[in-house]
């Protein structure tokens, strides 16, 4: 859930939470070194998903360590002290469960989906390649190959370019701009101790979350797990995250091989603490969320037939977020899309949403937040996000009174900020031969 994280501090991770505490849907346990375990419990279900989650990633990395998050995430399955890499990359698929990992700007997770049957192998797993891996240096030769290989399908993919390209905009000077992946030529200078050093820089067991949901009940999913993690060292890093500059904006033009023209704007946006992230999370779905009923893709899509689709996406980080807006056209469209995005934009900041408006926003999003509920996977890694980022889950209700709150004023508020045309930076590949 994009918001569940609203509203409240990051916590001090020097002060350790109570030992267990209770909650109306999930419990959570904190070992002596920190690990903290959260459970849910969900009966008649056989599937049992799991994960460790690090609060540590991209943005976290030093100039000459960009990619390094992400090569430890490919790493991490190709050799522990205990496993060979046939060994992990068999044992849950054996057994018909996955066992997977990704990376992101703020946080590494392992996860895993197994029946309930199986939950040891998985927990035993995850926290094998977190902890115990040893980076051989054969496989880090064949990895590295195999990144480089991710970088090319990547560039080759102008609408994943051109994401990363702009983040690199408006995050000018910082790593949170930086491509995940890295550069070739980072990637290509990478060795073993670069992999331990960021490690050992980053790795606070104060800010690792065991996640799971599952028909299982909490006293013994806590006594499994801590057969695996309760022993790790205690580890706390003083590695200490600065908030991004705020950049002049930017409008670029670049000229590449395709046969649409790509475009995104956007600006820097509220972080996961600000009061004024549900509303302005609201907007961005009333503009150019998930739902086909959107404003922009009733407006360029159905009414004027300019794109196939168009997205309006808000992320949040610690100490920032991210707005950006991003669709694909004919070369001679853009400015005509152009015209109608500023439009849609103009008239939230203009004209207040009527009554019956403004309830058909709160009423769509808490039906999109029901239903993504209903995903175990996703809720077992928003429960890990959730702590890491706000020492505390949400609950259903609470969120859907938090949007229920939401006032006509706010929103109109909000877009007369966000919406300001003077403040959004603008990147677009056009085809060669055309301007």
């Amino acid at each position: 859930m994009l918001f569940v994280n609203a509203r409240y501090p990051l916590p001090n991770t020097q002060n350790q939470v109570p030992n267990t505490l209770l909650m109306l849907e999930y419990q959570i346990h904190t070992f002596p070194n920190g690990i903290r375990v959260v459970h849910k419990e969900v009966p008649h279900t056989k599937i049992t998903h799991c994960g460790i989650m690090l609060d540590m990633g991209s943005r976290d990395e030093k100039p000459h360590q960009q990619g390094l998050a992400h090569f430890w995430e490919h790493m991490a399955f190709k050799g522990t002290k205990k496993h060979k890499s046939f060994y992990i990359l068999n044992r849950l698929e054996a057994v018909g469960g996955e066992l997977n990992a990704y990376t992101t700007k703020e946080k590494v997770c392992f996860h895993a989906s197994v029946l309930d049957l199986h939950f040891e192998k998985a927990v035993e797993l995850v926290a094998d390649i977190t902890f115990n891996s040893i980076f051989p240096e054969s496989q880090l030769e064949k990895e590295r190959g195999v990144i480089l290989e991710e970088m090319s399908m990547y560039y080759d993919s102008l609408e994943d370019a051109i994401q990363d390209d702009f983040d690199a905009i408006v995050f000018q000077n910082h790593q949170l701009g930086a491509n995940i992946l890295g550069t070739q030529e980072s990637v290509k200078a990478f060795k073993r101790q670069d992999l331990q050093d960021f490690i050992e820089e980053n790795l606070d067991t104060h800010r690792i979350v065991f996640s799971s949901i599952g028909n299982m009940n909490f006293e013994s999913v806590v006594q499994t797990v801590s057969k695996y993690l309760e022993a790790i060292p205690e580890k706390i890093s003083e590695n200490i995250r600065q908030a991004p500059p705020v950049n002049e904006t930017q409008v670029l033009e670049i000229k590449r091989a395709s046969t649409q023209a790509h475009c995104v704007m956007g600006r820097q946006a509220y972080t996961m603490h600000d009061e004024r992230r549900l509303p302005f999370f609201m907007l961005t779905n009333l503009l150019g969320g998930q739902g086909m009923n959107s404003r922009f893709n009733l407006s360029l899509r159905e009414k004027h037939g300019l794109v196939y689709g168009i997205d309006a996406s808000y992320n949040t980080f610690v100490d920032t977020g991210f707005f950006g807006i991003y669709y694909a056209t004919d070369a001679k469209q853009l400015k005509k899309a152009n015209d109608l995005i500023w439009k849609e934009m103009q008239l939230l900041a203009d004209q207040p949403l009527t009554k019956a408006q403004l309830q058909a926003v709160k009423n769509q999003m808490m039906g999109q937040l029901a239903m993504a509920e209903e995903s175990n996977m996703s809720f077992m890694l928003m429960m890990a996000k959730s702590l890491l980022d706000s020492n505390r889950i949400e609950s259903l209700t609470e969120i859907f009174d938090a949007i229920k709150a939401v006032s006509v004023e706010q929103l109109q508020e909000i877009a007369k900020v966000m919406f300001e045309p003077s403040t959004m930076s603008k990147l677009t590949f056009v085809p060669k031969g055309k301007g």
